[in-house]
């Protein structure tokens, strides 16, 4: 439960500790007070918006404290502990700078809002002074119901199983509209790579093939030259490159005497010799491997025409066409796979959707149940509250089979009879705004008791409403403080003396400004605040009595 708040600087409330008890507490003050400062910054802790405005005119900062008691809020201590969090205690800060900057921490660790706003959801639950407006909207009515039942976990849990499906779904949609250009792309891939493999070229065949119709086009200048070479170099029984090679090796062994010129002309020599012998025997091989053969020199023809053929066809060079066969073969296996892949998304798809159906349909069964027993509760608060026709009728409409919704399978909208015999209407068309007042305070009322947040707080929920029937909501307000803490905002001294310890607020003008306070008040200063409630700005003995008697009843009932 919420233990203490401590605000600095905030709108007009220059500094304010406040202790809070469990049980029901009341708050109340004359009009424009500030009695809605204390909800205000209780909800900057909570991760509302804020801004520049709610810094204190003349400071550089406001900054809020407020202190819980989670020993026994188990949701509250699992959360911490999953965010690694000191799970002891519980402290939510906001600190807002003049320039409109804002900070939130938990147990003095820095924090987003939106973890800030998922730890509140287990701390505090606040019921507005607008509540019959959220009434209006059917979304509210199924928050609503899903809280009485106490499963709002398994709701939850059915948006997940939603959100998974329709993440599923939206990919599965755009893989299925990429299909036909992939159908078309792998239609093509499939001619193109047997025609490819119709070709059957090896790797290296288009370069080795060139050179062989070269060789074969031109075997005859090849032979006839070749064995020129050869004549000249070794065969020529006249002169040879060999025979004067050796004559001149001859004539250098007539020179007489040594030198370092001659010794290696001599290597010279001999090493040309042997490069010579070579190089015959080199052109001599090459010319056993060269004929003249028309035949295959057609083949070989014909087949680097085909080469040629396909490459052009293709619009890429010859020699590319092996990288290109296996691009192909690549692009077909990727989408091949992608097929694959396609059928594998459909099926997690379909899974997905499954187990969003069953857990969609066990939802249905809790809020089928829980619409009945909600009905029966609200009616019978609707009765103490002086609407003994009303009939309240939570309707639930199933969605076309087609339709999917993270909300379930159903669209849940409360409807209202306010006299006998009149058919069940939409909240909207409630003729009275009293009616509709205290059929928003009946289902507040009865989802409260259902509630595990810890703390509820009612900020002027009894407008619209007084007498007989407004201590009747004072009675319920009180009930509900037996085992939550209540913070309860009002005008109405029925619902006040109920109350189990009594706030009042105040505005007080010290050195020109103008400050925010908030006093605990003692048995006798409740007595007084009752009668002010009651009987206005004069206070008379007779509102005091009558103060008494409202407070001896309250007690009387403790």
């Amino acid at each position: 439960m919420l233990t203490q708040l401590n605000i600095r600087n905030y709108a007009i409330v220059e500094e304010l500790d406040l202790e809070l008890d469990a049980g029901m507490t009341v708050v109340s003050g004359e009009t424009g007070a500030g009695k809605s400062i204390m909800l205000d910054a209780l909800g900057l802790t909570l991760g509302d918006r804020a801004d520049m405005g709610s810094v204190r005119k003349g400071a550089e900062r406001a900054e809020i404290i407020a202190s819980f008691d989670i020993a026994n809020i188990p949701s509250a201590r699992k959360w911490l502990q999953l965010q690694d969090m000191d799970d002891d205690e519980c402290i939510l800060r906001r600190v807002i700078t003049s320039e409109g900057r804002s900070r939130s921490y938990i147990n003095g660790s820095p924090c987003p809002i939106n973890k800030v706003k998922e730890l509140g959801e287990y701390l505090i639950e606040i019921h507005g002074q607008h509540e019959h407006q959220r009434l209006l909207k059917k979304d509210h009515h199924r928050y609503l119901l899903d809280a009485y039942s106490g499963k709002a976990d398994l709701a939850n849990q059915t948006r997940q199983l939603f959100r998974n499906w329709n993440t599923l779904n939206k990919r599965l949609q755009q893989l299925s509209a990429q299909s036909e250009e992939q159908t078309a792309r792998l239609q093509l891939l499939s001619y193109q790579a047997e025609e490819l493999e119709q070709l059957a070229l090896e790797e290296g065949e288009f370069e080795a093939m060139v050179i062989e119709q070269s060789t074969l086009a031109n075997a005859g200048e090849i032979l006839q030259s070749g064995q020129q070479i050869i004549q000249l170099t070794s065969e020529d029984e006249t002169a040879n490159c060999l025979s004067l090679l050796n004559q001149c090796q001859h004539l250098l062994e007539n020179i007489k005497g040594t030198s370092p010129s001659i010794t290696q002309t001599v290597e010279m020599l001999n090493s040309a010799h042997i490069q010579i012998e070579e190089a015959a025997q080199e052109i001599s091989h090459y010319m056993d491997r060269v004929e003249l053969n028309p035949g295959r020199q057609a083949t070989v023809e014909a087949r680097l025409s085909a080469i040629f053929d396909l490459a052009r066809k293709h619009r890429i060079p010859a020699e590319q066409l092996s990288k290109f066969h296996q691009d192909i073969h690549t692009e077909l296996e990727s989408l091949n796979l992608s097929d694959q892949a396609l059928e594998q998304l459909h099926q997690e798809t379909e899974e997905a959707r499954k187990s969003f159906l069953a857990g969609a349909a066990k939802l249905s069964k809790v809020r089928n149940k829980a619409a009945k027993a909600l009905s029966v509760d609200v009616d019978k608060q609707l009765h103490s509250l002086g609407m003994e026709a009303a009939k309240l009728t939570v309707s639930l409409t199933p969605y076309a089979t087609d339709h999917l919704s993270a909300h379930g399978l159903e669209e849940v909208e409360f409807l209202i009879s306010t006299n006998a015999g009149q058919p069940p209407r939409p909240l909207n068309k409630v003729a009275s705004g009293g009616e509709l007042s205290r059929v928003s305070l009946a289902i507040q009322v009865i989802t409260a008791q259902t509630s595990s947040t810890p703390t509820l707080i009612f900020d002027e929920v009894d407008v619209g409403i007084g007498g007989a029937i407004a201590e009747v909501v004072g009675k319920l307000l009180r009930q509900l403080g037996e085992n939550n803490q209540i913070l309860v905002v009002t005008h109405q001294p029925q619902v006040a003396s109920q109350g189990h310890q009594h706030l009042f607020v105040s505005k007080q003008t010290v050195k020109n400004k103008t400050i925010t306070r908030i006093d605990r008040l003692k048995i006798d200063q409740r007595v007084g605040e009752v009668a002010r409630m009651l009987g206005g700005i004069d206070v008379t003995e007779t509102s005091l009595d009558h103060a008494r008697e409202m407070l001896g009843l309250a007690d009387a009932k403790s």
